[in-house]
């Protein structure tokens, strides 16, 4: 899903940490598998695969999300970039893949904008966590009324704008806004690395008998209580447990993220074109038949499918080609870029013509004679 401070793409004029890097893109590469993997007959094996990285790699994106949103405010020159950033590619791609989805998948959609569509929930999501930050980051006490919020979410929260995937989320944007470097530190200790499989190894079991105690539809966050035939008790220890098995497998996850730079590190710089361009190779595959055929060949469709989103996903994010999608996810960058640089510009000719007008007149007053 989604990322830098203060918007999602990266400049060339920002320090960079790989760590974080490679874990957007390995993310946005799950984000990928996923929603390919939609494209298979759901046997037992997938339907496990599927709800084993549903359980955490949602959550882990939106705690990286939370991290680096640390320092938005609501300064005019923030809510400007998050409308630049987040608002215009909301309503670019909304407009785009809806477009798509009827006119070459002949499907047919309602709520346009205020029903966020398959992936731009994300983005609607992100709108209203990041005007939320100024609220809960200095708020001590912060995560608990969050993860109370999202207990609660499921009772009463709506649809629009996927309001309820919003506050079901919250905890886990929280708890990367509260995140610290040092604290992030520790998962580089080698003990914490033996763990953290443990810990991904207990997940796989326990999503083992999702079906039992809960359905996929649970791990999106996006359902009430009262849609998925529950007690709102049976409900409530759901979301929590829930929310702890997300917590636990995110950290892990960070944990086994390599600390190196490297080609994969930079592609994380554009997490966001290949989060909103794939949705079009994903849908026109399907639209072209490809579920036929892998009902035909389960495994070599499995591998083709697999090798296939994370190839895409590469793809999308290789740099000469991102740079120029970019344009298109973020049309006011380039133009506000260009503002910027001539007025940097104006201002370097204007102070470089003062200086050499001084230098002038004092070299000038230097030549005058002194007196007979």
């Amino acid at each position: 899903m989604v990322l830098r401070e203060a918007g999602y793409q990266g400049g060339m004029g920002v320090q960079r940490d790989p760590w974080f890097d490679n874990a957007k893109m390995a993310l946005v590469v799950l984000v990928v598998l996923g929603h390919s993997w939609t494209l298979l007959p759901q046997d037992p094996l997938v339907a496990h695969l599927y709800d084993f990285l549903y359980a955490w790699h949602v959550p882990a994106f939106v705690f990286v999300t939370g991290y680096l949103s640390r320092s938005f405010t609501w300064s005019r020159a923030r809510m400007w970039q998050l409308t630049r950033t987040v608002v215009v590619p909301y309503v670019v791609f909304e407009c785009a893949l809806a477009l798509f989805r009827v006119h070459v998948g002949g499907e047919r959609l309602e709520d346009l904008f205020r029903d966020p569509h398959w992936p731009m929930w994300y983005l609607a999501a992100l709108f209203f966590w990041r005007l939320l930050t100024p609220v809960f980051a200095p708020l001590r006490g912060g995560l608990p009324v969050a993860v109370g919020v999202s207990l609660a979410a499921g009772l009463y929260a709506g649809d629009t704008l996927d309001l309820a995937r919003v506050l079901g989320l919250l905890p886990f944007f929280v708890m990367g806004l509260k995140a610290t470097p040092e604290r992030l530190e520790r998962l580089r200790d080698g003990r914490v690395r033996v763990t953290a499989v443990g810990v991904l190894a207990a997940i796989w079991v326990l999503t083992t008998w999702t079906d039992r105690w809960a359905s996929t539809e649970w791990l999106y966050y996006r359902s009430r209580y009262s849609e998925l035939d529950v007690s709102d008790t049976r409900a409530l220890l759901t979301r929590a447990a829930l929310l702890v098995v997300g917590t636990l497998g995110a950290w892990a996850f960070f944990a086994l993220v390599p600390r190196v730079g490297g080609w994969f590190a930079r592609m994380g710089a554009f997490t966001l074109v290949v989060y909103l361009f794939h949705g079009f190779a994903v849908k026109g595959a399907e639209y072209a038949g490809y579920p036929r055929w892998a009902e035909s060949a389960p495994a070599t469709a499995f591998v083709v499918t697999s090798v296939a989103a994370v190839a895409l996903s590469l793809l999308l994010a290789w740099r000469p080609l991102a740079r120029w999608l970019t344009h298109v996810v973020d049309p006011f960058g380039p133009a506000q870029r260009q503002v910027e640089s001539a007025v940097d510009l104006t201002v370097a000719t204007a102070e470089a013509d003062a200086i050499a007008t001084a230098v002038d007149e004092a070299t000038s007053e230097e030549r005058q004679p002194v007196g007979r």
